[in-house]
């Protein structure tokens, strides 16, 4: 089969499509031919090597977390889903490979993707969707007429955030590049701001903060209302240990306040957002989709930023 690899950190040209051997599900896996992969945020400092420290493995390595496909086989013990069925989900916690023909996953990490999407916009879905959920709802615990701030409203986590806390009965405020106000206001915000010519001070306070950027904090911090919660769900790419040192301590200074997490969801959670979607609370930002042979632009294109939604890449 082939599959998206690159066997040294750097630039994205670092990537290429190559032959590799297909693999085969052992008790509790699922083999999936996968029909599409989403490119995620933090993967292109990941593909960069600025955070190697987090990686379980090194190059020759894969990319891809999140994938939409069919299933073509189950091992032994595996109940979940059966071949043939329509499914979404994701690699497991900090393991990469999804932009392949196929892949092997767990069960657990499956589920069966919303019958009214495209595998495009499944693709797009099971990381974002599963980080906002489990962010603004499980760790945030976003109530009803609370005021929610999202910075970097316009991006794959931010578009979901801002969707999710509508949903939630929030006041949602959200972030981003000018271009992008109205339609985020279409997307379900109160408010939206250009954050180039935006002083946090004429924002107000607010109860929930979900950052999406990754950078200057400090500012937004001091926007909490008393019993606020931050929600730090990107780092700096370019000072990465640094920012997550930052992190650590703001976690440990105000642990009911600043909420860090890495997102590793339950089949639940996996269901919870098919439920969420089906039933029209949420629906998949794609910001571009390209084939899996331009994996290399389309990391051009998430470093670049300003993106709606999601970046996709497909097998065929």
């Amino acid at each position: 089969m082939h599959a998206v690899r690159f066997h040294a950190f750097g630039p994205p040209d670092v990537l290429q499509v190559e032959r590799v051997p297909a693999p085969r599900p052992g008790r509790g896996e699922v083999l999936v031919a996968v029909a599409a992969a989403s490119v995620g945020g933090g993967e292109t400092s990941i593909r960069a090597g600025r955070m190697r420290w987090l990686l379980p493995a090194r190059p020759p390595m894969g990319i891809g977390v999140d994938f939409a496909g069919e299933v073509l086989e189950v091992g032994d013990d595996v109940d979940r889903v059966v071949p043939g069925d329509a499914v979404w989900g994701l690699m497991p916690h900090l393991r990469f490979g999804s932009s392949a023909e196929q892949v092997v996953v767990p069960a657990v990490r499956l589920g069966l993707a919303p019958g009214s999407l495209t595998p495009v916009q499944a693709a797009a879905l099971p990381v974002v969707g599963t980080t906002v959920l489990t962010a603004l709802r499980d760790k945030a615990g976003l109530a009803a007429g609370e005021r929610l701030l999202v910075r970097g409203g316009s991006g794959g986590v931010g578009s979901l955030a801002v969707q999710l806390g509508r949903h939630l009965g929030a006041h949602v405020t959200a972030l981003a590049g000018a271009r992008n106000l109205d339609w985020l206001t279409e997307l379900g915000a109160d408010e939206a701001f250009d954050h180039r010519a935006t002083d946090t001070d004429d924002l107000g306070r607010f109860d929930v903060i979900l950052d999406a950027v990754g950078v200057r904090w400090a500012p937004y911090l001091c926007l909490l209302r008393p019993g606020g919660r931050f929600l730090p769900l990107a780092v700096d790419p370019d000072r990465p240990i640094r920012a997550a040192v930052g992190v650590v301590w703001r976690k440990a200074v105000a642990p009911s306040r600043v909420l860090p997490f890495s997102n590793d969801p339950t089949p639940e959670v996996l269901d919870e957002l098919a439920a969420l979607v089906s039933g029209g609370a949420l629906r998949p930002v794609v910001d571009s989709v390209l084939p899996m042979t331009q994996a290399v632009q389309a990391h051009r294109r998430v470093e670049v930023g300003g993106l709606r939604g999601k970046v996709v890449l497909t097998t065929r």
